[in-house]
């Protein structure tokens, strides 16, 4: 009768083992975009970019661990910002929102 026991035992356990484990997705981690006609080597372009990045942080976002910011810059060249947004919706395969109207509402 113990065998019996130990025999049904081991089997049912046996069983549920035999279940494959399912890994978990990878999470996605949120991507965002920062343009600015500024280069990236001024001191006023630095300080908002830290602004920007210490805002983000009291809402519990840090770069590089729960969101990636990919920075393009302009250099000075406004004319070269619609060209920026348009890389930067193509880097995504077209899987971000921009803004449609970015050339016509520039300041010039």
């Amino acid at each position: 009768m113990k065998r019996k026991i130990i025999g049904l035992t081991f089997s049912a356990l046996l069983f549920l083992l035999s279940f494959p484990a399912e890994a978990q997705q990878p999470k996605k981690v949120p991507r965002i975009g920062y343009m600015t006609a500024g280069f990236p080597s001024s001191t006023s372009t630095k300080e908002i970019v830290e602004a920007f990045r210490q805002g983000l942080q009291e809402l519990g976002y840090i770069e590089g661990k729960n969101i990636i910011i990919e920075y393009r810059y302009a250099e000075g060249r406004f004319e070269r910002l619609p060209a920026l947004a348009e890389a930067a919706h193509e880097s995504t395969g077209g899987r971000i929102r921009q803004a449609r109207s970015a050339g016509k509402t520039l300041v010039r």
